[in-house]
């Protein structure tokens, strides 16, 4: 549900004094040396960090970041410059070293702003962030004695809170003037459990985690996303991995469980339909727009239009309102995620995904919310169907390369099927693929798409953005499986 949109300039034109008049100076100076375009992104962020190890705050932390990133636009080459002083003659002083990536006279002028509005997909008024820190330590101080009742077998936790408040206004020499308030929480809770030692004297160790968040108030971490709930969720992965047996290896068919195995669309498919890799054609999905690209079954889409999720903002770091972009539909490739640049030298729609980490960095296609919509399958039949194969239901770590789309990723919760049901829980089992090819083997895909608890985080070029991820329950007739037996 969204709500009518608080004026997030006034931050910075009252309590910052930043003048409409001055960004025109600024924006008229950074195109003074031929520029074909040219914006400002004022950014301040105020977060807290708090962590808790072995039921002791080991670590609490408040920060505040302000500042301003110019940037200039000739041709395919960027300038860009940044500064934490916002007094006139720093950020002029920014405009003319940015604009020295072109030469020559102006060849655009500088055009009255267009104010832009509209509905909030977060609220803004009770946000974590005005939240006393004492509230925010009871958290994790709730999820350390959670995990830790659990089961005798988990020896250590750690459980951490963080939450930012970011404000932005971007101003640009096309007429974009926007801005926008975004706030954004997570808790996460990790755990190590042990057996006791066994005839050779040593016990097997395991770990498990798990978290949540997102564009939230406090009341999220009441009820069925509670600090509790997370750690419980940390504890039974670790403990089931202490009886898991070793992970078959080998060819088989695959089923991934809903919501966070969504990670593995977005790292084998989703950076591959990033506009700028595309454009450079080092992208396995380079030229291929109107081609099957998947199965028919498959339609992927990337929404930052959806309320309260880690990934939605309400424009993104150009000033553009986000979208839902439809990539993959019924198996046929649609488009790309397109920033401004992307946009002027492909010919293609700004589809609203230019994002950044801060203003200390120039902004990039980037995905918000990732995700495959439902089938018309039942997840149990999909289970039914497998004869031997692999079902996994949360990973950890990957590695992708966008070129060619291949991927490795470990799996951190997984199981055994046989002879159409659901058995032991295995280790060490890893996915290997290529993200295209993959896709092209799905063969049922479930109605019960979910989407992740809020903890994504995406990096690119050194830069880290917050992202959701998602699917349904899915069956791949066929893929590798690493393991170790």
């Amino acid at each position: 549900m969204t709500t009518p949109t608080p004026d997030h300039k006034r931050y910075f034109t009252d309590k910052l004094g930043l003048s409409e008049r001055l960004m025109e100076r600024c924006l008229a100076e950074a195109l003074s040396a031929g520029g074909e375009y040219a914006d400002l992104y004022f950014e301040s962020v105020t977060s807290t960090s708090l962590g808790i190890d072995e039921s002791l705050v080991k670590s609490a932390s408040q920060g505040v970041s302000l500042g301003c990133g110019v940037r200039v636009l000739s041709g395919e080459r960027t300038g860009y410059a940044y500064t934490d002083d916002l007094s006139s003659e720093a950020l002029l002083k920014a405009a003319r070293t940015a604009a020295l990536i072109a030469s020559g006279p102006a060849k655009e002028l500088m055009q009255g702003f267009r104010h832009t509005s509209g509905d909030s997909l977060y609220p803004i008024t009770g946000a974590t962030a005005d939240a006393e820190i004492a509230q925010k330590l009871s958290l994790i101080q709730r999820a350390d004695a959670a995990a830790r009742a659990y089961d005798p077998r988990i020896t250590q936790v750690r459980a951490s809170f963080s939450d930012e408040l970011r404000r932005i206004l971007v101003a640009a020499s096309d007429g974009t003037y926007a801005s926008d308030t975004q706030p954004l929480s997570r808790l996460n809770v990790f755990v190590i459990a042990k057996d006791a030692a066994g005839n050779d004297g040593a016990g097997s160790t395991a770990r498990g985690s798990s978290g949540g968040g997102g564009r939230i108030t406090m009341d999220f971490f009441e009820g069925d996303k509670s600090p509790e709930h997370f750690a419980r969720e940390a504890a039974r992965t670790a403990i089931l991995q202490l009886g898991a047996v070793d992970a078959p290896a080998g060819e088989m068919e695959v089923v991934l469980g809903p919501g966070w195995p969504g990670v593995l669309l977005h790292e084998a498919v989703g950076h591959g339909l990033e506009a700028d890799f595309n454009r450079k054609k080092t992208s396995a999905f380079a030229g291929l727009i109107g081609q099957q690209v998947a199965s028919s079954k498959v339609t992927v889409v990337d929404n930052g239009r959806m309320p309260n999720r880690r990934g939605s903002i309400n424009v993104d770091d150009e000033g553009n309102p986000t979208q839902e972009n439809v990539l993959i539909e019924n198996g046929i490739l649609k488009g790309y995620l397109s920033d401004k640049l992307s946009s002027r030298l492909m010919g293609t729609p700004n589809t609203g995904s230019g994002r950044r980490e801060s203003y200390h960095h120039i902004p990039m296609p980037r995905m918000t919310n990732t995700y495959m919509l439902n089938g018309d399958d039942m997840p149990e039949d999909i289970i039914k169907s497998v004869k031997r194969g692999l079902y996994a239901v949360n990973f950890g770590g990957g590695q992708v390369d966008i070129t060619n789309g291949k991927f490795v990723f470990s799996a951190s919760e997984a199981y055994l099927i046989e002879d159409g049901k659901v058995t032991r829980p295995v280790k060490g089992a890893t996915l290997i693929g290529n993200g295209p090819e993959a896709l092209k083997y799905v063969s049922m895909v479930g109605n019960d798409l979910a989407l992740d608890e809020g903890i994504g985080t995406c990096g690119k070029s050194g830069q880290s953005v917050p992202v959701g991820v998602g699917m349904p329950t899915i069956k791949l007739d066929k893929m590798t499986v690493g393991g170790t037996s």
